[in-house]
């Protein structure tokens, strides 16, 4: 059996994945390393609160800036930001595992920008359907919104292959089943909040939006369009 000696041992991930994935990592390193005393001296302790103060996204926030018709930028970039923070490292390592893997296989089809729109889009309805829905008072922190939109993605991907084979098309649905009934079990076990909304509109807008930022996705809508 022949071997290649000169084949990366890890499968190299694209540059579009570590665009997203090396900021979250180096604002949770830093973010760790100063509520440790490691860095940045005594005030580093509160670095942690104080981006989450400035930087997460809030219902209450977003509610004050839709009844008042202003939208300061200091605001706005919540929608954004907030997908960068983390409340503790593990938090932060799950969605750079997931979106690790996820974008590897989202990226082998969609094109890089694609996969930008995907995980900024759909971290940004999230966001949005989150102040609109929740009614809660809690803020919305992490890039699990944004990474089920790259499941929405997979999904996509998962569903279309399937249509071609002649497969259950329903099959491309179970990571995101699976996905959102563990949430639920454990917030029944442990108690939760009202992310899963944040979630699920992630997915939906990460799927809905494949089906125009996939390879031929406009053409393909412009044809049924002309076809009706």
């Amino acid at each position: 059996m022949d071997f290649d000696h000169n084949a990366h041992p890890l499968n190299p991930l694209p540059g579009v994945v570590w665009l997203l994935v090396l900021p979250i990592a180096l604002i949770e390193i830093t973010l760790s390393l100063g509520t440790d005393g490691l860095i940045g001296g005594a005030g580093a302790v509160g670095w942690r609160l104080q981006a989450m103060q400035d930087y997460a996204f809030s219902p209450p926030v977003f509610q004050w800036m839709l009844a008042n018709q202003y939208f300061p930028a200091e605001h706005m970039i919540r929608f954004v930001s907030y997908m960068f923070i983390h409340g503790n490292p593990t938090h932060a390592i799950f969605v750079v595992v997931f979106l690790m893997a996820l974008g590897k296989y989202v990226s082998e089809v969609f094109r890089p920008w694609a996969v930008l729109v995907l995980f900024f889009a759909s971290g940004i309805m999230g966001a949005v359907a989150f102040g609109l829905l929740s009614h809660s008072q809690m803020v919305l922190i992490g890039g699990y919104p944004a990474v089920y939109g790259l499941i929405g993605g997979f999904s996509f991907i998962l569903w279309t292959r399937l249509g071609q084979t002649g497969g259950n098309r329903s099959g491309a649905f179970s990571l995101i089943g699976f996905f959102l009934g563990a949430q639920l079990l454990f917030g029944l076990v442990f108690g939760g909040n009202q992310e899963w909304i944040a979630d699920l509109a992630g997915f939906v807008t990460g799927f809905g939006l494949s089906f125009l930022i996939c390879p031929g996705g406009i053409e393909r809508v412009l044809d049924m369009i002309r076809r009706r």
